[in-house]
């Protein structure tokens, strides 16, 4: 007979399997488009990825720590420097992407039958990310609560354009840096498109405000000493615009591993591609006022959320008020989520499209 432990995990479990309902609000838009960059060589270095803690059970050490994953301050610069965040391409021909595993948060939201990355880099300075696309006007409220963040993506259509340019978002696309920061570079038959990149080290070096300031914490960390919250889970499968997405426990790395469509799903230099924790929002989808093919994600308000973190699920809502905020993480019995310290994958996702292991 299963122990009591593992009949409660289970019915949890099975009660999370298809979340049904979500709710937001926002006034923002999204569009399509993308526009020309230089063609230059590529760097012939990347940087190694950001250290990570292992242990689920011992996760925070005294001192100063990152503000994006709670892991310790070892790069002094990291303690004022602003948030970059760069939209990385998911076609099909910009797999294997750079720099995924070494992005403090990635987001990863629908386009247009597809996905599309939001990277967010501020403790590790990595030498190449991309392939790099468009934005959406969604971005703006998505992107809000890092402190006017450093915008790298290629451009937009006039709508998109015009959202970002009168935002606190530091617009970075090529047209805005003249290139800077920028290159092109085929790795095979991909389209012309698929095949822009961007110089992290470059874009802070060369656009950096003299004002600028290290975005506030975006999660509740668990103290030292403490094992994670919730009830055990392998893993989750998520039905994202086209890409099926699916997340596993891996406890000899203590890390959650990426696949798509079934196989794994790697960066292009650092291997499969990996969180220390998985979060889930489900949000509301509108047909964006700038283009009826485009979805755009309401991340404003509040929606059913369920997080993953030391091989443990908890189950919750995400609520958020102004685009200025992070988003708050509240599990059902009304304590606050607690996250591993390390890197982390924010999925928007559909409501009913999330499926618990």
């Amino acid at each position: 007979m299963r122990s009591t432990r593992a009949r409660a995990a289970t019915a949890a479990i099975a009660g999370f399997a298809l979340l049904l309902t979500a709710c937001g609000g926002s006034d923002t838009s999204s569009a399509t488009s993308t526009s020309a960059a230089p063609t230059t060589e590529a760097p012939t270095t990347t940087a190694a990825p950001p250290t990570t803690d292992e242990s689920t059970t011992t996760t925070v050490v005294e001192g100063p720590t990152q503000p994006l994953t709670g892991l310790p301050l070892s790069d002094p610069a990291a303690a004022t420097r602003e948030a970059m965040v760069v939209k990385i391409d998911n076609h099909p021909d910009a797999r294997p992407q750079f720099g995924l595993n070494q992005a403090d948060i990635v987001f990863e939201e629908n386009v247009e039958n597809l996905t599309r990355f939001a990277a967010v880099f501020q403790g590790t300075v990595p030498d190449r990310v991309g392939p790099v696309r468009s934005g959406r006007t969604q971005d703006v409220n998505l992107l809000g609560s890092l402190a006017s963040p450093m915008f790298v993506w290629s451009g937009g259509n006039p709508t998109v354009t015009k959202a970002i340019r009168n935002s606190d978002l530091i617009n970075l696309s090529p047209t805005a840096t003249g290139n800077e920061g920028f290159f092109r570079q085929k790795r095979g038959g991909e389209a012309y498109e698929h095949t822009l990149y961007a110089r992290p080290p470059d874009l802070w070096a060369g656009f950096s405000p003299p004002d600028a300031t290290a975005p506030p914490e975006q999660f509740t960390y668990r103290d030292a000493g403490t094992s994670p919250a919730g009830v055990p889970s392998a893993g989750v499968d998520i039905k994202m615009d086209n890409v099926n997405v699916g997340w596993t426990w891996d406890a000899a790395s203590s890390s959650y591993l990426r696949t798509m469509g079934g196989r794994a799903h790697n960066d292009a230099t650092l291997g499969q591609v990996n969180a220390a924790n998985v979060v889930v929002l489900v949000v509301d989808y509108k047909q964006s006022p700038a283009d009826p093919n485009s979805p755009e994600a309401q991340t404003l308000g509040t929606g059913k959320a369920v997080v993953f973190a030391g091989g443990n699920l908890v189950a919750g809502t995400w609520s958020r008020a102004d685009r200025l905020d992070p988003f708050t993480l509240t599990a059902d019995d009304g304590s606050t989520i607690e996250l591993t310290p390390g890197r982390t994958w924010v999925e928007l996702a559909r409501a009913g499209k999330t499926a618990p292991r």
